[in-house]
């Protein structure tokens, strides 16, 4: 686009400085959020990873049909991995991160070191070499408290911002400990015109009474969108009711109204005249609430004659229920409310901390996790900005599974065809918690067995109803595919000899397929058929075969016939034989298939 600026196929930046003189920043003392560890943490959100998801269909729930995910994993990983195949496809986040209250773990970062030297550094490994834990207490005593936060969420947020829609939304739940330094950087990654707001949820009915400063109430939920959309929030519909019609911003205007649209709540005879607020322009007669003629006032109005006209055509009436003769107006069956900044249970029905304790206690019989959030918290949250109920919302600090339970139960009481993606680390559990006690020794084996739970009620429930109550289930792992390292002069006649076969030894096929699928781009949940050997995926009008078990060439024929964009095979199915590899190379190549030989 700028040619100008290229020299010798390299950025010129002096070139750059002297095109855009004017508009570049030369003053060092400038408005910005800066922090200890920021460029390492950019570092961090742009170094590709060498992990893949592992399909675990044992701890599923209808593995094959069910269009929800759950994967248990680092979510700065697990986000890298879905960035092609989920790039612009949610429509709303909800994440509820680590408040940094000074007790909590937040997620280590790895900024320079291979994942096996930094947890080798740290102590992080146990006796068989597996990473015990991926977070680190960050204590107020640490002299890079804000910045260790900061340093965890900026890479997530980038990248989470990258898989939503354009008309995507996210909220973030957080406190006092980090709001302030959570809404400056949330300005730099969605940018300051994309903020909603702050709604305030009143997490407590029973605040800490011990507190010498402030008895706490509330907790923040940061609102942004992805760009700035036409989108009218909803924050739930009231059934009838009715508005005003004055407005004292607006200039005055006369409006005439049918006398058969104009209900009054009086009887008797008026003059025409100032009444209050209203000048009555002609006299009325008014007999058991109706008027002898069309009823033709002026004032303040919100309304022109032509909106008036509409809304009359669309079934609207208006109401006049004092001789003040202060006109309102009342739809047509039910009315959207916007959603206040205050989220309660006397605002909008939406339960607490204490609520959604007995969620959990409903579930598995005592509270076994700390500070949950309620069910009604994210079915409120989810149609705010919707347009359908046929979308996608994923959770990357997924901690009890609250969001996958409160989709799964929206989509049972309105009929919606919602789905989840929810990420959660394996975290251990407390030795002296209830959850451990119970059996559970991280919280994402909470996460798993809450949706199960859940979803086994929610059938119970609306058993006419046909609802998506299951979930895929993956763990973060390494490649399935063996990775190259830059090698010394000693061993690359070592890797060489390995990289004759590139797939990792103990690989099922199932692993390698789930692997290739998200390398391609395809959705995990992407319609996937077994025939003749063969994996079809069908997804977005894209077909592709996987040919990864044998080959020959009745199948390459077969295969062909069926014209797929593109095929994916393995090397090591040739058997060495070149020529047939050429040959099923040039095949494909005069058919217009992509082939990719592994």
């Amino acid at each position: 686009m700028l040619p100008e600026i290229f020299s010798e196929q390299q950025i010129d930046f002096e070139k750059f400085r002297q095109l855009f003189a004017n508009e570049i920043a030369t003053n060092p003392d400038r408005y910005a959020l800066n922090w200890a560890g920021k460029s390492e943490a950019y570092q961090v959100l742009q170094t590709p990873t060498q992990q893949t998801l592992t399909p675990c269909e044992a701890e599923s729930v209808d593995f094959a049909q069910s269009q929800n995910v759950f994967i248990e994993g680092e979510n700065l990983e697990v986000l890298k991995i879905l960035q092609k195949s989920y790039f612009n496809s949610v429509k709303m986040i909800y994440i509820d991160p680590p408040y940094n209250t000074g007790n909590d773990f937040i997620y280590k970062d790895n900024f320079a070191d291979s994942q096996a030297d930094y947890a080798e550094k740290v102590g992080d490994k146990d006796e068989a070499g597996k990473l015990k834990r991926a977070f680190v207490k960050n204590s107020k005593e640490n002299g890079h408290y804000h910045s260790n936060w900061l340093n965890m969420m900026l890479p997530r947020l980038h990248l989470a911002r990258n898989l939503l829609r354009d008309d995507g939304v996210i909220f973030i739940s957080i406190d006092d400990n980090e709001q302030a330094q959570l809404k400056l950087l949330c300005d730099e990654v969605f940018g300051e015109e994309n903020f909603v707001g702050i709604y305030k949820w009143n997490k407590t009915a029973t605040p800490p009474a011990l507190s010498k400063k402030i008895r706490g109430k509330y907790e923040f939920i940061l609102c942004y969108e992805k760009s700035i959309n036409g989108i009218t929030y909803n924050g739930g519909v009231v059934e009838g009711g009715d508005m005003p019609l004055l407005n004292e911003s607006n200039s005055e205007r006369t409006l005439i109204f049918p006398s058969d649209s104009v209900h009054f709540n009086f009887d008797g005879y008026f003059k025409s005249g100032i009444y209050d607020r209203i000048e009555l322009l002609e006299d009325l007669f008014i007999t058991n609430g109706k008027a002898n003629i069309d009823v033709n006032i002026r004032g303040k109005f919100k309304w022109t004659q032509e909106t008036v006209n509409n809304e009359i055509n669309n079934g609207t009436s208006f109401i006049i229920k004092t001789k003040k003769f202060a006109i309102r107006y009342a739809r047509e069956g039910e009315r959207i409310k916007r959603p206040s900044d205050i989220i309660s249970k006397t605002e909008c029905q939406v339960g607490t901390n204490e609520d959604a304790s007995k969620d959990i206690e409903k579930l598995f019989g005592k509270n076994i996790m700390s500070y949950p959030k309620p069910i009604s918290l994210i079915k409120y949250l989810i149609p705010f900005a919707e347009t359908d109920k046929n979308t996608l919302i994923l959770d990357f600090f997924a901690g009890s599974a609250t969001t996958a339970h409160a989709v799964m139960q929206l989509n049972a009481e309105d009929g919606g065809n919602r789905h989840f993606i929810c990420v959660q680390l394996p975290e251990k559990t407390d030795e002296k918690s209830e959850a451990f006690k119970a059996g559970f020794q991280t919280i994402a084996e909470i996460s798993k067995e809450r949706i199960r739970r859940a979803g086994k009620q929610i059938a119970e429930q609306y058993p006419d109803k046909t609802m998506d109550t299951g979930f895929k289930a993956f763990k973060l792992s390494g490649s399935h595919f063996k990775q190259w390292q830059s090698p010394t002069e000693q061993d690359l006649e070592k890797q060489l000899q390995m990289f004759i076969d590139p797939v990792a030894e103990n690989t099922d096929t199932q692993a390698m397929m789930y692997e290739l699928l998200l390398r391609l781009g395809f959705s995990l949940t992407a319609k996937v058929r077994w025939e003749n050997q063969v994996c079809w995926v069908e997804e977005n009008h894209q077909r592709v075969a996987l040919i990864l078990n044998e080959i020959n060439e009745p199948l390459i024929n077969d295969v062909m016939a069926r014209q797929p964009q593109k095929v994916v095979m393995l090397d090591r199915l040739f058997n060495g034989d070149d020529a047939f590899k050429k040959n099923t190379e040039l095949q494909m190549s005069d058919a217009n298939i992509a082939l990719w030989v592994i």
